[in-house]
């Protein structure tokens, strides 16, 4: 199997039909700790409109609904968008969909895009082409936080050490760099959307 059919819409929903929560994000102490610090690192207390790509079965976007007045999410597999849907019922400014962000990036403005254990999946020229579309859809003042594991698998196309290289260089046209921390096994980065574009 190539690197790029382990990364498919089908690769993907197959995960999901073996296991409801196949990297364990429900159940797992790093991945509780890592959404934790995620939420700790944002710059706000209340956002107005955010998005998460590849928001799985919605345990960060879940999180995320209780600091924003909306949150729109999506996921290319359709059963973790269901997964997501059923446990975010409750929060009235949710909105998951399913759809690939490689294809076109939701209408902003957001004033925050967490992006989050995903861009390692994309190819170099594919994830400047996503960083440039996710930093055109921040508002002024927005913020992207990044957020990438930092060890290596076989259906990852970039180490997590790349992306946010790339994320930097591309989103610092627009954006400042506001925040930087390695942590056990993954790190996190910042931008904020400069104010006068």
């Amino acid at each position: 199997m190539s690197a790029r059919s382990r990364v498919s819409q089908a690769a993907f929903e197959a995960k999901y039909r073996r296991s409801r929560d196949p990297w364990n994000f429900t159940g797992s102490s790093y991945e509780r700790g890592r959404y934790e610090l995620t939420l700790r690192s944002l710059e706000r207390n209340r956002y107005r409109r955010a998005f998460e790509p590849a928001c799985s079965i919605g345990v960060l976007t879940a999180a995320l609904a209780g600091r924003c007045d909306e949150v729109q999410a999506i996921d290319i597999a359709p059963s973790a968008v269901a997964a997501a849907r059923a446990l975010c019922t409750n929060f009235p400014g949710v909105t998951i969909g399913c759809a690939d962000l490689a294809e076109q990036a939701p209408p902003g403005p957001f004033d925050l895009i967490v992006f989050s254990e995903l861009g390692y999946y994309f190819r170099e020229a594919q994830l400047r082409r996503i960083a440039e579309s996710l930093g055109a859809t921040l508002a002024a003042g927005g913020e992207l936080v990044a957020v990438h594991w930092l060890g290596d698998s076989e259906d990852h196309l970039l180490h997590g050490d790349q992306v946010h290289a790339i994320l930097g260089d591309t989103l610092t046209r627009s954006c400042a760099w506001i925040k930087s921390a390695r942590h056990p096994g993954f790190r996190l980065d910042s931008w904020r959307r400069n104010e006068v574009c």
